[in-house]
C-alpha cells in the first residue's frame, strides 16, 4: 500500500504517523461501502501493518462522514442477478480474514468511529480493542434488514458487548442505535465531539504506539482464547504469555525503571 498522500483515489489508504498506522477506508462517496477491490486492499493493507514491526498501533477509520457501511449492495445486487458464485465466496475469502487480523494481530486496534458503522462495517469495529466513536456515530447490525444473517464476527463480538439478549435483539430487530446509546451499552469505549475527535484519536494511538507492544498483543490474545476455553486452558494460556512477556526487553525496561523510580521507555520487543 502507499501513503494517502500519493494515493488519494484509492480504495483504503495507509497513513503513518510514527509508529501509528492509520488504516483508511476511502470511498466516502458510497459511505465507504465494501466492493470487491475495496476488500481485497483492506485486507493486503492490514496484512502489511500487522507484519511489520515498525508499526505498534493501527487505527482503523473511514473517509466523509460514515465509518463502513458494509457490503455494497449494488455490487451485491449485480452479482446476485448474475448468480456469480464469488458473492458468498466473500465471506471466507474476505471478511472471515479481515476479522480475524483485526482481532488477533500482535499489536493493538483502535476504531476511529468517524459516522456511521453498519453491518460489516459495525463487525469491524467490534473487533477493535478500543473505540473511539465521534458523538454523532451510530452502529446498526443491518444484516436481518436484507434477509442475510450476521458475519465478520457479529455474532460472537456483539454478544460479548452486550450480552446475548440485547444482541439477538438489535440483531433481529435492526435500526440505528445512537452515539449515546451506544456507549451506555458498550458498544464505544468513548465519544468524543466532532472538533476533538482526530486528536482524541491520535492521541490515544499515540499513547498505545510508546507502550508494551508485544505486552499489548498477549494481552488481546489471552482475551481472545479465554472468551472460547475453560479455565485451566486459560491459566495454562496465560502462563504461556507471561513467560513470552517476562523475557521481553520491555519487562526489564519496565522493571529497571520502576526501581530507579523513573519513567520507562518501551520499544515494543
Amino acid at each position: 500500500m502507499t501513503d494517502a498522500a500519493t494515493s488519494s483515489t484509492a480504495p483504503v489508504v495507509v497513513e503513518r504517523d510514527g509508529a501509528v498506522a492509520t488504516v483508511r477506508l476511502n470511498r466516502p462517496d458510497a459511505m465507504n461501502a465494501l466492493d470487491t477491490p475495496t476488500k481485497e486492499a483492506l485486507l493486503a493493507a492490514l496484512t502489511e501493518v500487522a507484519d511489520d514491526d515498525a508499526v505498534r498501533c493501527v487505527v482503523l477509520t473511514g473517509s466523509g462522514r460514515a465509518f463502513c457501511v458494509g457490503q455494497d449492495l449494488r455490487e451485491h445486487v449485480q452479482l446476485l442477478t448474475g448468480d456469480d458464485p464469488s458473492l458468498w465466496e466473500t465471506v471466507p475469502k474476505h471478511y472471515n480474514p479481515i476479522a480475524e487480523l483485526l482481532a488477533t494481530m500482535n499489536k493493538p486496534v483502535v476504531a476511529a468511529i468517524n459516522g456511521v458503522a453498519a453491518g460489516a462495517g459495525a463487525a469491524f469495529a467490534m473487533a477493535a480493542d478500543l473505540r473511539v466513536a465521534v458523538d454523532t456515530a451510530g452502529f446498526n447490525l443491518a444484516f436481518a434488514g436484507i434477509a442475510l444473517s450476521c458475519d465478520s464476527g457479529s455474532s460472537w463480538w456483539l454478544q460479548r458487548l452486550v450480552g446475548p439478549a440485547r444482541a439477538k435483539e438489535l440483531l433481529l430487530l435492526p435500526r440505528t442505535v445512537p452515539a449515546e446509546e451506544c456507549l451506555a451499552l458498550g458498544l464505544v469505549t468513548e465519544l468524543v465531539p466532532a472538533n476533538g475527535f482526530e486528536a482524541r484519536v491520535r492521541e490515544v494511538a499515540q499513547q498505545l504506539a510508546a507502550g508494551p507492544t508485544l505486552a499489548y498483543g498477549s494481552i488481546r490474545r489471552a482475551v481472545a482464547f479465554s472468551a472460547g476455553h475453560p479455565l485451566a486452558d486459560s491459566l495454562a494460556t496465560e502462563g504461556e504469555y507471561m513467560a513470552l512477556t517476562g523475557a521481553s526487553a520491555d519487562h526489564r525496561a519496565a522493571v529497571d525503571a520502576f526501581l530507579a523510580k523513573e519513567k520507562p521507555t518501551f520499544t515494543g520487543h
